[in-house]
């Protein structure tokens, strides 16, 4: 199966995660995208969602399902979302989309966070697919040097050559030459540097479930 396919048959399968009558978290990217399409399938039997980007709000909405804001809504039973990363403990790296930040909140809001992806995002060891970190703008520079002193190289995203503008209006930082073999403790040093909103390495709120699309088909992993 090509990734794309693999991705469809994940989208498809989070949605015996999803229960009749309750608000579902919906998160970003290629992957969730196919979720989307098939929660589609099945909007009459939930509320809506809490979307974690303007991306996701735009497909739920044009395909008629209700976005509620996440200040509005109490505790969500779920939170169906994608990984650049995701290791053995349920660990992973996200951000790939400039959405982690919202991704993270609405995670934290929901009891239950199951992630899909393809196999070829479980990895041993969390670091090789750049790290993005969303920092204020004027912070940038120095936060760069404060991941050059750990013996990384930190690169402002661009787009169309200039920052990438964040749905959050800041800017995002993408982090090669990292090993994280401590996950947890990374994200809370990291987290304390001045400047830095959101660090995309999802420890503490790490997934529970994730729904692994593989050639022999989805692979359920539990943490």
């Amino acid at each position: 199966m090509t990734q794309d396919e693999l991705k469809a048959l994940v989208g498809q399968a989070a949605l015996q995660y999803v229960t009749p009558g309750d608000i579902v978290g919906v998160g970003t990217g290629s992957t969730v995208n196919k979720f989307i399409d098939a929660l589609a399938g099945i909007k009459d039997q939930i509320p809506g969602a809490v979307s974690s980007s303007e991306a996701s709000t735009a497909r739920l909405k044009a395909l008629g399902i209700p976005v509620f804001e996440a200040n509005a809504v109490g505790e969500l039973s779920v939170y169906i979302d994608g990984a650049d990363e995701i290791d053995a403990l349920g660990y992973m790296v996200k951000g790939g989309g400039a959405a982690l930040t919202r991704e993270k909140i609405v995670a934290a809001q929901s009891r239950r966070f199951v992630c899909i992806a393809d196999e070829s995002k479980l990895v041993k060891v969390l670091g090789k697919f750049p790290l993005p970190v969303e920092v204020i703008p004027m912070a940038t520079a120095r936060v760069v040097r404060q991941f050059a002193g750990m013996g990384a190289t930190a690169q402002v995203r661009l787009k169309d050559g200039t920052p990438l503008v964040t749905d959050n209006g800041q800017h995002i930082l993408d982090v090669t030459g990292l090993q994280m073999a401590d996950p947890l403790a990374f994200e809370s040093q990291v987290n304390q540097w001045p400047g830095v909103v959101t660090v995309g390495v999802f420890a503490h709120q790490k997934a529970n479930v994730c729904l692994l699309g593989t050639s022999d088909g989805v692979k359920t992993l539990t943490f």
